[in-house]
Parts: structure tokens; C-alpha cells; sequence
């Protein structure tokens, strides 16, 4: 790179003025050019974004208009299903309702039940205790019947 630079700066020393002046003619010429179609691409740019601008405009206008059309069926389709669902969420409501007096229902039946059986256990367990003496009492006078019955065999 240093041989480039330093073999430029010899060339330099060599070229006539002359070639220098149309050198920097030239760039200066490109430089305008360059000015020119910088200039010319940013109009170009602005008159695109200008277009596009209108275009998109006139495609949301036409979205909206289009969504008005299109919307409402499907807006009263969400309806009518949203009323179904909420006719089947009240149905079900009703249905927890109507279980849970079931379930209370049969608790307090559950709860009758037992005390009733508990009851007859312990009427059962009084009969029996009623029965057993009654067995023994008249197991005793039989024994006492045939004692008296054998003393006067005797």
C-alpha cells in the first residue's frame, strides 16, 4: 500500500496542470450529476410515498366498508351463539341447583335413616333384654313347676 501510495504522489509530480483541470472538471461534474439524480430520487420517492399513501387510504376505506358487509353475519352469528351458550349455562346452573337439593335431600334422608336405625337397634338390644329376662322368668317357673311337681311325686 505505502509502494502505491508513494509510486501516486511520483505520478503526480509528472502530470501537466492541464490534466489535473479537467480532472477536477470532470468530478465536478459527476458531483453535479450525482446532486442532480440525488435530487431526482428523492422526488421520485416522494411522489411514490404520495401514491401509496392514496392507495392505502382508498384500500382502508374499502376494508372498512368490506368488514361493515362482512361483520355482520358473522356478528350475528356470535350472537345467536352467544345466547345459546348462555340459555346451556343456565340450564346447567339449574341442573347444579336442582343436585344440590337432591344431595341435601338425600342427606337429611341419610341423616333420618340413622337415627331411625340407631332407634331400632337399640329398641332390638331392649326386646331382646326384654325377652331374655321373660326366658329366664319362665324357665325359672318351669324349674320351680317341676320341682314343685317332683316334691309332690315324691
Amino acid at each position: 500500500y505505502q509502494e502505491d501510495a508513494s509510486d501516486m504522489k511520483d505520478m503526480s509530480k509528472y502530470k501537466p496542470h492541464i490534466l489535473l483541470s479537467q480532472e477536477n472538471t470532470q468530478i465536478r461534474d459527476l458531483q453535479q450529476e450525482n446532486r442532480e439524480l440525488w435530487v431526482s430520487l428523492e422526488e421520485h420517492q416522494d411522489a411514490l410515498e404520495l401514491i401509496m399513501s392514496k392507495y392505502r387510504k382508498q384500500m382502508l376505506q374499502l376494508m372498512v366498508a368490506k368488514k361493515a358487509v362482512d361483520a355482520e353475519p358473522v356478528l350475528k352469528a356470535h350472537q345467536s351463539h352467544s345466547a345459546e351458550i348462555e340459555s346451556q349455562i343456565d340450564r346447567i346452573c339449574e341442573m347444579g341447583e336442582v343436585m344440590r337439593k337432591a344431595v341435601q335431600v338425600d342427606d337429611d334422608q341419610f341423616c333420618k335413616i340413622q337415627e331411625k336405625l340407631a332407634q331400632l337397634e337399640l329398641e332390638n338390644k331392649e326386646l331382646r333384654e326384654l325377652l331374655s329376662i321373660s326366658s329366664e322368668s319362665l324357665q325359672a317357673r318351669k324349674e320351680n313347676s317341676m320341682d314343685t311337681a317332683s316334691q309332690a311325686i315324691k
